[in-house]
């Protein structure tokens, strides 16, 4: 196969995308979209977020040292949108969008209600390097709607309609094509009698 040669970048893709909400020392909510997220660590659960020094959220996240991670829909694909292409400076992007600020059990920052699943975060550790700043942090809690829950407690986000974020475009997560093992899963033998 043919393929062209791109000068370094990121084209890990897709990613998951998030909205991270947080509270400044005065109180006041603010919620910025990355993708720019992954998982760090089983034990302790830790996570990552990058974010550039000249975002608004960036003193927020520095001087607090909180935030959540809010999963995101197909319902909340154009709030996921907004979030990040507007500021915190310039609005209030909880009473723009109609979303739901939730007290967490941890941390300081809220959570957002419509959002399936909320991630508490504490940042352990900043690291400067080059457009962005990673803040590596642990998760503290972590809240699932009830609803997504079936018989078993098994939890559904899939049901929930969950998006990615791939070059430039929202994608929601599509068909079930197998589960974690399913490669060297012995296969239950036939009964030939």
């Amino acid at each position: 196969m043919a393929k062209e040669i791109w000068k370094p970048g990121n084209m890990l893709y897709p990613l998951p995308v998030v909205m991270v909400s947080m509270t400044d020392k005065n109180g006041k909510y603010n919620i910025i979209t990355i993708a720019w997220a992954g998982t760090v660590c089983t034990n302790p659960p830790m996570i990552s977020i990058s974010v550039r020094p000249e975002r608004y959220s960036y003193p927020i996240l520095q001087e607090t040292g909180e935030f959540v991670i809010n999963l995101t829909t197909r319902n909340l694909v154009f709030a996921t949108d907004y979030c990040g292409v507007k500021s915190g400076r310039d609005v209030d992007k909880f009473a723009k969008l109609g979303l739901t600020p939730v007290s967490a059990s941890i941390v300081k920052a809220p959570m957002i209600g419509e959002s399936p699943v909320n991630l508490e975060c504490r940042v352990t550790q900043v690291q400067q390097l080059g457009s962005h700043a990673m803040f590596l942090a642990e998760v503290v809690a972590v809240h699932a709607e009830e609803r997504y829950m079936d018989a078993e407690h098994k939890f559904h986000l899939e049901q929930a309609e969950p998006i990615v974020y791939s070059h430039g475009a929202y994608l929601l997560c599509g068909e079930q094509l197998g589960t974690f093992g399913y490669s060297v899963r012995r296969k239950p033998e036939r009964n030939t009698k």
